[in-house]
């Protein structure tokens, strides 16, 4: 199966009464939240795929919180039952925790036994579909335009832009002109999932298409329009359309905001994604959190977890326009990028009544940040050495920002704070400095505290006031 999710990641079955069912093989999720980020609902069912042996692990949760928010029914197919050590009670009891409650505890979701070396179970897990289809009544027309989704595009050498589209109505022929969000263009070739030229394709069934102007994202919508003319006019407007929608979008998600939001009848509940070190925090932030609800703002906490905030988190918090609360950890690399692009409100807390206070002042609308921390800059130790008389000294190499002898500062690992203090004593070479700045090494010695280790990263932060601007 490696080769089709690579190739073009949905393919269709036909069970044994003449039933079509489409998967989309989703690689992780990442896909299926980008795809809910611009309010499109690829999918009809969610097949949740669950190891017995291993049982649920993070990424697990992860897919359950994404299913929960789109608002999708899942089947969970409880994989590997083959094997010795598996448990399938456990799964079930797991997943209560997440609250997706199987039948046999009178919930609504279904399980299926399954181990997909054997083949044992496959039926069921087909039949559970279609079980399921039946029940959400899902039709399609088939003799009209076509209209779709696109669920994975890319740029080819030879081709051109190739974009792989769900049809989910109408049928898509070749020749026809198709608008995919700001790109469009007539469809030179369309072949199906095994790489076969074909010339229509139906409802649910997906397929590659070449001869579009650009490379559609993923999750825009597609469809089929009469004129080429009339398509270049809609992408452009589109395209101008985006950049205000985006700003406007921006400025949605602020806490800040969110009493002027509310006001308009605007928000009436408040996203939150909260991440933390330790599993005991999470639990207390969350249930302090929905313990803040009022009749008229509603705290909905749409994702949580231990450990730093990843492009998970952010990609998350961008779909459901949420805010994200650190407590005591920090975003890597890639998820600083998408929450800068996204511009997504991203708040690092180390009390929990701080955070607490905040969004209660929030959603009262007295909000006065009066006093923010504001990261200058951050060091990476990459040697450790004993210094008689500073004890443990980090050979350090700024990366990014400034390094200042005076300020506050704490020290992370795996972007999870473990100390917060100060600078005993800031050094080039051998000379006392006050400040050094991007890329440059320097030791650093934290005051009373010697257990710095390589790969630790070292944080540097000022308090600001925040004037309040209306």
């Amino acid at each position: 199966a490696g080769g089709i999710t690579q190739h073009i990641g949905a393919y269709h079955v036909e069970t044994d009464d003449g039933k079509i069912i489409t998967f989309l093989d989703t690689p992780g999720h990442a896909a299926f939240t980008s795809m809910r980020a611009r309010g499109a609902k690829a999918t009809d069912i969610v097949v949740l795929v669950v190891a017995a042996d291993d049982g649920v692990m993070p990424q697990t949760i992860e897919a359950v919180q994404h299913a929960k928010a789109a608002g999708v029914p899942i089947v969970v197919a409880v994989n590997k039952i083959d094997k010795p050590e598996a448990t399938p009670d456990r799964v079930e009891q797991e997943l209560l925790q997440h609250e997706v409650v199987a039948e046999k505890f009178g919930g609504d979701v279904q399980f299926v036994y399954v181990s997909a070396k054997k083949g044992t179970g496959v039926d069921e897990l087909l039949e559970a579909i279609l079980l399921q289809s039946e029940v959400l009544e899902l039709t399609a027309v088939k003799d009209s335009m076509a209209s779709g989704v696109v669920i994975e595009s890319y740029l080819d050498k030879g081709r051109g832009p190739v974009a792989t589209i769900l049809v989910q109505s109408g049928t898509l022929n070749r020749g026809d002109i198709v608008l995919c969000g700001f790109e469009y263009g007539r469809v030179r070739a369309m072949r199906d999932e095994n790489g076969r030229d074909i010339e229509s394709a139906g409802p649910s069934i997906p397929v590659e298409v070449l001869g579009l102007s650009g490379v559609p994202a993923a999750g825009d919508e597609a469809t089929v329009v009469r004129d080429e003319k009339k398509a270049r006019e809609v992408a452009l407007y589109r395209q101008g359309k985006f950049r205000d929608v985006k700003l406007a979008r921006q400025q949605k998600a602020k806490l800040e905001n969110m009493f002027s939001n509310m006001t308009e009848g605007d928000v009436a509940e408040l996203n939150v994604i909260v991440k933390a070190d330790v599993q005991g925090s999470v639990e207390a932030i969350v249930q302090s959190l929905q313990e803040l609800s009022t009749d008229e703002v509603k705290v909905k906490v749409v994702g949580s977890g231990v450990g730093g905030i990843t492009e998970t988190d952010a990609t998350l918090a961008a779909a459901s326009n949420a805010i994200i609360v650190g407590f005591n950890v920090r975003a890597d690399g890639s998820a600083r990028r998408i929450i800068e692009s996204e511009n997504i409100d991203l708040r690092y807390y180390s009390i929990i009544y701080e955070l607490l206070n905040e969004i209660k002042a929030a959603m009262s609308g007295m909000l006065q940040p009066e006093f923010k921390q504001e990261i200058i800059g951050l060091a990476e130790v990459r040697d450790v050495f004993r210094h008689p008389k500073f004890g443990a000294i980090a050979g350090c190499m700024v990366t990014e920002g400034i390094v200042k002898r005076n300020n506050p500062i704490r020290v992370l690992r795996n972007n999870v704070v473990i100390f917060e203090g100060e600078l005993e004593s800031l050094r080039r070479f051998k000379d006392d400095v006050n400040e050094v700045r991007n890329s440059m090494e320097c030791g650093i010695g934290v005051k009373n505290y010697n257990d710095v280790k390589v790969g630790d990263q070292i944080e540097v932060f000022e308090v600001v006031e925040v004037k309040r601007s209306i």
